[in-house]
């Protein structure tokens, strides 16, 4: 029976143009996955960007996002999944960190 209705559900949205691809889904993502935009930080191709410049106790300071379109998947899942520093906590599925690393690899 499920098998039916992902084949009714294939049928049904292949053709359409709303039906979006893994990599429109991980571009999406990537653009705002809960809010919080992940280019912002790491770049439109994830290439890491820099963020802010400050002082701190009169030396001038850098705050650079990393570059993250050159990891491992493996690297990729627990970063994504660390709450280490300044990256905030997404709590995506392991579908949607897939589609995101799919996204960047493609770039």
């Amino acid at each position: 029976m499920k098998k039916q209705i992902f084949l009714l559900f294939l049928v049904f949205a292949w053709g359409r143009e709303d039906f979006i691809d893994e990599l429109e889904y991980g571009r999406k993502l990537y653009e705002n996955p809960r809010g919080i935009s992940c280019q912002k930080c790491h770049g439109a191709k994830g290439e890491g960007i820099l963020i802010a410049t400050y002082k701190s106790r009169g030396k001038d300071k850098k705050l650079i996002a990393p570059q993250i379109n050159h990891l491992s998947l493996q690297t990729f899942i627990e970063k994504v999944n660390a709450s280490e520093g300044l990256m905030p906590k997404y709590y995506l599925t392991d579908k949607e960190i897939q589609a995101i690393f799919n996204f960047l690899q493609s770039q």
